[in-house]
């Protein structure tokens, strides 16, 4: 396999705008929202998330080489490989801002409550990178035992909803751009064309929405996504060179156990989602061995721990989408050097004000909509109930990250009689949507696998499935939640409520092969 594809562009500007698109919330969350020192996080945690994206991504281009010279083909495309957004969200506002606060009301100064705040999102990071690398060894194993379906119907929501839905959205708000850059994605993708010249799409795609977002702008013609405009943070540009930070590392491993309802939940989900990953790479085509490629996720969030870093690397979904576009092994490799360069110069913040996110929405939309039909195309027709039922616990995920937004937005205040008063009025179970969103990952798994069971007829294995859920649910991984003043967020506590309700469940699914028989008619 070449070294380098014409797809492997396209590949690289889609990957690049989903990294991109954590940065810049990072760079919101500790120069925005903690206000760290420019000096933290140009020196720390930018160089040390450039670590963890250098080596995960060229062992990720090496093994899709390794794949194709193994199999003899051209076509292997690497997975792909970025900073977790789950837990830039979790670790900014459930690790790192409640320390930072903790540490003010003790009464030290905003330097020593930022050190805390720091040194607690390493902890974290370094935690959920452990967790990733011990269950790399068994993840070979789980994939033989979780049927297909079951690791398929999360992936294709999170594509329909939090990717496609979330820059759909976008692009309806900025139709100028949104619309116009949606139609040429369509038309090239699904109309299975190719640009004359050779050029890429994702390239011309970037290129005409920069170009409107910056002319409409300028001419005040349009309602566009606004460019930054002023002075650029020209002071910090120069070499920034990863330092590991090996003494605060050793200072921050008291952080581990208090925030560890935390980083144990995000460890295990980002395990499963990786497990999940690898499910969809093969589905497409490219099957890669588990072990391996965990094991380098783990090792990559402990190097960014060392070097500095709170947040995590995973894979990502989006597999299908990727290897669907020509993407093979290049694209990682330009990944890996792009924003190398750009975050150890301090360059990063020229790209944020050149290239607005909403340039490559209409991409990240597309390749969401492959994710979720590849749920269907990847499995058979009679385990289509399984991938619509392993849908659902993903809706709930999405419909609290609405009501977050919404709530936060209108600045109320999170409590049990805000919660109560929603669901009386509007006739909305808020409660349960909570419920369904704390552990949905594996909400959805377990749901799926059992009703897998039942569509074979092995009840019995099917009430296995719940009672697997029942002991989750006691673990406190699902269902557990806990109001704040700033959110509803999960609990590492057991979800008695529905502990019983699955174990009732799979008590009657173990009695139904006495109580019915076999029959081939729809039952209503």
């Amino acid at each position: 396999m070449k070294l380098f594809v014409k797809g492997d562009l396209d590949g690289f500007f889609a990957l690049a705008l989903d990294n991109l698109i954590n940065l810049l919330l990072i760079s919101s969350f500790c120069l925005g929202m903690l206000k760290f020192s420019p000096a933290v996080f140009y020196d720390h945690i930018l160089p040390a998330a450039a670590v963890s994206l250098l080596v995960g991504n060229l062992f990720y281009a090496r093994q899709a080489r390794a794949l194709a010279r193994r199999e003899r083909r051209d076509d292997a495309c690497a997975l792909p490989y970025g900073i977790s957004l789950f837990t830039v969200l979790a670790y900014s506002l459930l690790v790192m801002l409640p320390a930072q606060q903790a540490a003010l009301a003790r009464g030290l100064d905003k330097s020593a409550a930022d050190l805390e705040a720091w040194r607690a999102g390493i902890a974290a990071c370094l935690a959920c990178g452990v967790i990733e690398l011990v269950g790399g060894l068994w993840v070979d194993r789980l994939r033989r035992h979780i049927p297909r379906a079951a690791l398929l119907a999360t992936p294709a929501m999170v594509g329909l909803l939090f990717i496609s839905g979330d820059f759909f959205f976008k692009c309806v708000a900025y139709p100028d751009i949104g619309f116009v850059t949606l139609g040429l994605v369509c038309a090239v993708y699904y109309g299975r064309m190719k640009l004359k010249g050779g050029l890429p799409a994702s390239l011309l795609v970037i290129a005409i929405g920069t170009a409107m977002a910056w002319l409409w702008h300028r001419q005040g013609a349009s309602t566009a996504p606004l460019v930054p405009v002023g002075a650029l943070a020209s002071e910090h540009v120069g070499l920034h060179l990863p330092i590991p930070v090996l003494g605060d590392l050793v200072a921050s491993v008291p952080y581990i156990v208090p925030y560890l309802p935390v980083t144990l939940p995000m460890g295990l989900l980002g395990l499963v989602g990786s497990l999940q990953c690898l499910e969809s790479a093969e589905a497409a085509g490219d099957r890669y061995e588990g072990r391996p490629a965990l094991t380098m996720n783990g090792l990559g969030s402990i190097a960014a721990a060392m070097c500095g870093s709170p947040y995590p690397t995973t894979l990502y979904y989006g597999h299908p989408g990727w290897k669907a576009i020509g993407a093979r092994a290049g694209y990682s490799t330009l990944n890996a050097v792009f924003f190398t360069a750009v975050l150890m110069t301090g360059t990063f913040s020229y790209i944020a004000y050149a290239i607005p996110v909403e340039a490559g929405m209409a991409i990240l939309v597309w390749i969401g909509a492959t994710m979720f039909m590849q749920a269907f195309s990847s499995v058979s027709v009679k385990h289509y109930p399984a991938v619509a039922i392993g849908m659902l616990p993903p809706v709930a995920g999405f419909a609290a990250l609405l009501l977050r937004h919404a709530l936060a937005g209108a600045g109320v205040t999170f409590s049990a009689e805000l919660i109560g008063k929603i669901t009386t009025l509007r006739n909305y179970s808020v409660p349960g949507v909570f419920a369904g969103d704390s552990g949905y990952i594996f909400m959805s798994i377990l749901w799926s696998g059992a009703v897998v069971a039942m569509t074979e007829r092995r009840f019995r294995q099917a009430a296995c499935w719940m009672l697997g859920a029942a002991a989750f649910s006691a673990l406190g991984f699902m269902h557990a939640t806990r109001i704040t003043p700033f959110d509803v967020i999960g609990a590492v506590v057991p979800a008695w409520p529905w502990v019983w309700a699955y174990i009732g469940t799979a008590g009657l699914l173990a009695v139904i092969p006495w109580i019915s028989r076999p029959t081939d008619d729809v039952q209503i």
